[in-house]
């Protein structure tokens, strides 16, 4: 999360406040002395006879608001300057300034607890940090509602919480105000994650709700990425997520129609030869897949996620050669050969920071197919120690 400082100077002294107003009734008179003298208490209380018997009292409900602000009770705030500026505008500049000044306390509150819990080394204590920066952010929310920084934050410590679902609303507020990048491609991430859970959820419950929320999900996220990619047509993260949206919802030709637009148009673009690459894998294209593949490879030769998924897609055109074969019962060892090639693909992977546990797997399946079983045992221990 970028950490933003906010240096707000406003002279917030209670004198001024409380003078300069015309002393209009017994108990905004008493509720000024006892602002004073911090009496908090029997501020408010009078207060709130003063609004009860003068609902129109401008000033009653301003002094209020203020009292609010001292005791740190921010909605009931925001409903009394409301309040006072349904009347009338004339305390306008100072509701300004005083939303201003506790706007600037709470996000900067937000920032602090959030890299607390960042720095914090036991989960009680990191959860209980970015439970306060929450709270702060949302604070910070009520005050400037059109603050995007403050909804960007306030989404990026919940997705650090790992509560994703309580992130799209900020989200939404953010490409609501900013048409922001990050705001389509973290609700685009979001949609599909919640998808694929809800479609795992099916697979072991059989239940049908969990079937069609999961479809809910991944039609979420193909119209916020589809918004997104018209905004933002070269981003890789956006392209990624929508092409696997576009597999789960079931609109593959539409998919592999709208990324061969894209390659033919800029084929030189390796985001674009990749997604489409990955669109031709999800349609088990294998050849027209590993074409794509190696066309983006051409352009960046590190390419990681093309080297990837160029050695997925060999393993799984060679395991359909396979069943393939034992179906109509002439055995051949041709598949091998598919093997074969995703072999240095793979070994290539394992030597970067990406060889996630996925990855050593698939790489001991392969030494598996072509016998070399030591090789396989190895990489089965090193996927192993990674879960």
């Amino acid at each position: 999360m970028r950490k933003t400082n906010y240096l707000v100077v406003i002279a917030l002294f209670t004198a001024l406040i409380l003078s300069g107003f015309q002393c209009s009734s017994t108990e905004l008179t008493s509720a000024k002395l006892y602002i004073q003298q911090k009496n908090y208490d029997k501020a408010l209380n009078t207060l709130q006879k003063e609004v009860a018997k003068n609902p129109k009292s401008d000033e009653g409900w301003f002094l209020m608001g203020n009292v609010y602000g001292d005791i740190g009770k921010f909605d009931s705030l925001i409903f009394a300057f409301d309040k006072s500026l349904e009347v009338s505008n004339k305390f306008e500049n100072e509701i300004k300034q005083q939303k201003t000044y506790y706007w600037a306390n709470s996000f900067n509150s937000g920032v602090s607890y959030f890299q607390r819990g960042n720095k914090a080394t036991d989960k009680d204590s990191i959860n209980a940090f970015y439970d306060k920066s929450i709270d702060a952010f949302t604070t910070a929310t009520k005050l400037e509602p059109d603050s995007a920084d403050t909804f960007k934050n306030l989404a990026f410590v919940y997705m650090s919480s790992g509560k994703n679902e309580e992130a799209i609303e900020p989200l939404k507020k953010l490409v609501q105000l900013t048409n922001e990048l990050d705001g389509y491609k973290y609700l685009g991430q979001i949609y599909y994650s919640l998808g694929t859970k809800k479609k795992a959820d099916y697979k072991s419950s059989g239940n049908i709700q969990d079937s069609i929320d999961a479809n809910k999900e991944f039609a979420s996220a193909v119209n916020i990425l589809e918004k997104g990619t018209k905004l933002y047509r070269g981003d890789a993260d956006l392209l990624r997520t929508l092409s696997a949206s576009y597999v789960e919802t079931g609109n593959l030709d539409i998919a592999l129609n709208s990324f061969k637009e894209l390659v033919d148009k800029e084929p030189d673009n390796k985001v674009y030869l990749y997604n489409y690459g990955v669109l031709l894998l999800g349609n088990d294209q294998y050849e027209k897949a590993v074409d794509e593949f190696d066309k983006a490879l051409k352009i960046d030769p590190d390419y990681e996620n093309a080297i990837y998924n160029l050695a997925v897609t060999y393993v799984k055109w060679g395991t359909q050669m396979n069943k393939e074969s034992e179906a109509s019962e002439e055995y051949s060892d041709a598949y091998k050969e598919k093997f074969k090639a995703a072999l240095p693909y793979l070994e290539r992977i394992t030597q970067t920071d990406k060889a996630d546990a996925e990855v050593w797997e698939l790489l001991g399946k392969v030494y598996s197919v072509l016998g070399m079983q030591d090789k396989a045992l190895d990489a089965f221990n090193h996927a192993d120690q990674l879960r």
